[in-house]
């Protein structure tokens, strides 16, 4: 995944990330290139993470219905509950990634564990920080991962229904 290049939504409600993510779908978009970051705030105490690298996920959270209707779509799903960032549901190719930062110990100059992620995906830093503050105020990431000319294509789409997509090259 570090060879491609990501694209970022940043969306304002769950309706407008759900309502991306489908119109990406009906477009042909291959959704095993699309990861979605969002706060969930129902949480067990004592949880600190939950991963699933299949289909399914035992975890929900308040929005339910939303984050269920993502797992049939969407392949990979997180939990986690990282400091200064608070309660995250992840789907998608993104959850790899943090993963693969966390057990490769690539923290980077102060970044969270999902910055850390995004950074291992060629996001630049300060972009990271505009995404963690975006999910802080319950907004919601989507990230495309693909070639320029996937990245294009998603672009496309998106903008028909009003979401700005920025666009990111890989290290």
């Amino acid at each position: 995944m570090s060879k491609e290049n990501a694209g970022v939504a940043v969306l304002g409600t769950h309706t407008e990330a759900e309502a991306a993510v489908k119109e990406l779908q009906r477009a042909g978009f291959d959704l095993k290139k699309l990861s979605i970051v969002g706060k969930d705030y129902h949480t067990e105490e004592h949880v600190v993470g939950y991963y699933n690298t299949g289909d399914r996920m035992n975890f929900w959270g308040k929005r339910g219905a939303f984050w269920g209707g993502l797992w049939g779509l969407l392949f990979g799903s997180a939990f986690f509950l990282i400091p200064g960032v608070g309660p995250l549901v992840i789907a998608g190719p993104l959850v790899s990634a943090i993963l693969g930062a966390l057990e490769g110990a690539m923290v980077v100059g102060g970044l969270s564990a999902l910055g850390a992620g995004l950074y291992s995906i060629g996001i630049p830093k300060d972009s990271i920080l505009e995404y963690e503050t975006a999910i802080k105020s319950d907004k919601f990431v989507v990230v495309v991962h693909g070639s320029a000319d996937e990245l294009m294509k998603a672009k496309e789409v998106l903008g028909n229904i009003d979401h700005e997509v920025r666009l990111h090259a890989s290290m």
